[in-house]
Order: C-alpha cells, then sequence, then structure tokens
C-alpha cells in the first residue's frame, strides 16, 4: 500500500523534534521531552466543549464534550511513556470525538515517573474508573489509551476482572506497551525502521517507573497477566514501532481467550500513529475510531 505525501510530512516533523534522538538515551532526557506537555487546551474553540476540571487522587480531570446530559463516558488515558504527556495530539483527538460523538469525555492527567511509581499510577487509574462508577455504569463506559495509556487501561481491566468487578464497555488500544521489559527478540529488527521510539530510551522510562525494579509486573506489563473475560477490546498497531512484536503476542493470547477484537494493522505506520496531526492515514483510522465509538452497544 502506498503511503500519502502527509505520511513522509509526519515522519519529517518527528524527525525534526528529535523523538528518536531523545529515546536514544540512557537515562531518558524526561526533562527535556516534558517541554512538548500541554496541561490544558488552547484556543476559544475548545473551551467551548470545556464542561469542568477537577481532581481526582493525584490525577486532574478535565471533562470535555458537546452536552453534560450524556449517558456515555469515555475515559481518555494518554500515552507518554510513564514520563510525560498529555500532548497537543492528544488534546486534538479528543476535540475531534468530541465534536463527533455524543461522548462525555474525560481526559485523565495522572501522575508520572520518576517523581512517581507504576502502584501509585494505578492507584490514580483505579479511582478514576471507580469515581465514574458514582454517575455512570459500568455499560456506559469506554476506555480509550495510547501507548502507556494503553497500558494502564488493559492492567486496570485485569485488576477488575480478578476482583470480580464489572469491566467497561470496551477498550480501545492504540499501539499499547504491553512488556516493560523491552525482552522481546523480535524488537531489535523493529528498532532499526522505528521513527519515533528506541529501546534504550523506552527501557530506562520503564525502570524509573517500575516498582522495585520490577519490570514484569502486571501492572506495569500486563502482557504477563490474564486476558480471560476481557471486554470487546479493539486494537490499532503499528508495523514500525518497537512495541509491535508485544502487541502481537497479546493478539494471541485474546484469540485464545475467545475475546471479541478488532485488529487494525497499520503497515509501515509508526507508533500511536491514529493520533499523529497531519496524517491522512491518522485521519481514516481516527474516523474508524469515532465510527466504533458511535456503534457500540450498551
Amino acid at each position: 500500500m502506498k503511503q500519502s505525501f502527509t505520511y513522509y510530512l509526519a515522519l519529517l516533523v518527528i524527525k525534526l523534534k528529535g523523538l528518536k534522538k531523545n529515546f536514544s538515551q540512557d537515562p531518558v532526557p524526561y526533562k527535556t521531552i516534558r517541554k512538548e506537555d500541554v496541561y490544558q487546551p488552547k484556543g476559544k474553540s475548545f473551551k467551548e466543549n470545556i464542561i469542568k476540571s477537577f481532581k481526582i487522587s493525584g490525577s486532574s480531570i478535565t471533562e470535555i464534550g458537546q452536552k453534560s446530559s450524556s449517558d456515555k463516558l469515555l475515559l481518555f488515558i494518554h500515552g507518554g511513556a510513564f514520563i510525560c504527556g498529555p500532548g497537543q495530539h492528544h488534546w486534538d483527538t479528543i476535540k475531534t470525538i468530541a465534536k463527533e460523538t455524543d461522548y462525555i469525555i474525560w481526559m485523565c492527567n495522572y501522575p508520572k515517573a520518576p517523581e512517581h511509581t507504576i502502584s501509585k499510577i494505578s492507584e490514580n487509574i483505579d479511582s478514576i474508573y471507580k469515581t465514574a462508577l458514582q454517575n455512570y455504569q459500568p455499560s456506559q463506559i469506554s476506555l480509550i489509551g495510547d501507548s502507556v495509556g494503553g497500558t494502564l487501561i488493559t492492567a486496570l481491566t485485569q485488576r477488575l476482572i480478578a476482583n470480580k468487578k464489572e469491566t467497561p464497555n470496551i477498550l480501545i488500544l492504540v499501539s499499547p506497551v504491553m512488556d516493560a521489559s523491552i525482552s522481546n527478540p523480535d524488537i531489535d529488527k523493529v528498532d532499526q525502521k522505528d521513527p519515533m521510539l528506541s529501546k534504550v530510551g523506552l527501557l530506562s522510562a520503564k525502570k524509573m517507573c517500575a516498582e522495585n525494579g520490577n519490570l514484569k509486573d502486571v501492572m506495569i506489563s500486563p502482557l504477563y497477566g490474564s486476558f480471560e473475560q476481557f471486554p470487546d477490546t479493539i486494537l490499532f498497531l503499528a508495523e514500525n514501532d518497537i512495541t509491535y512484536p508485544d502487541q502481537k503476542l497479546m493478539v494471541t493470547k485474546l484469540k485464545e481467550a475467545n475475546i471479541p477484537m478488532k485488529l487494525i494493522e497499520g503497515k509501515n505506520m509508526p507508533h500511536i500513529w491514529p493520533f499523529l496531526p497531519v496524517m491522512k492515514e491518522a485521519k481514516v483510522a481516527l474516523i474508524t475510531i469515532i465510527n466504533l465509538l458511535n456503534n457500540s452497544k450498551k
């Protein structure tokens, strides 16, 4: 499949931003990477969709939507290698989803490493979901997460099932990081093609977040947990992404557990491609996400 002109433009922007360079360092320069963080969206048009902002535990929640009376909630757990985020691309994605669906959306800005480890971050994700249940039924709640946001909502779902709690309606995982140990030998081949991430820096970020250095704890590496009884799961994977080999292992586990699943693989795509600006392929993928949300059953 031939890529669009905007695909190559997006790759150029990624290169100019120095993402691969930053993620090729150990320790990963998290303070430098955080300079791209956007904690509140900018622009008058966006503010018209912001209903309110509030705190849950140590997380800042921005509630966004067309109306406050919707009976559907989307929890948006952003990525950023546990060390940064949200970025402008997350807000742009949310703005589009809010415009094209009738969901209320919670942008969840949770605590980050190295100031906080995975146990504190996971406690925050648990608290966010528990708070959402005060006003919504589990069947009215959907979860979306990119990169480590996908890690966090996968691990949350595993904890809910283990504790015999009801799971959300659907999971949408965009380039989820499944194994923080980055030990899959197939990653080395993809590392040469990945325009955004590198094994060295990504592993450094995971070590900053891991509890007592345990990179295979299911909180941070849900690949080692169970996928039995998962809700409907939608995965957007990217071929030129070092997290892709572990995602394929997750797909195998979901299939073995007979979980209803929709798999969208981006040929030659980079990490979190559906959320990238400018790129035509990203816009098509985001339309797919919007259609899936609009057509999801409760």
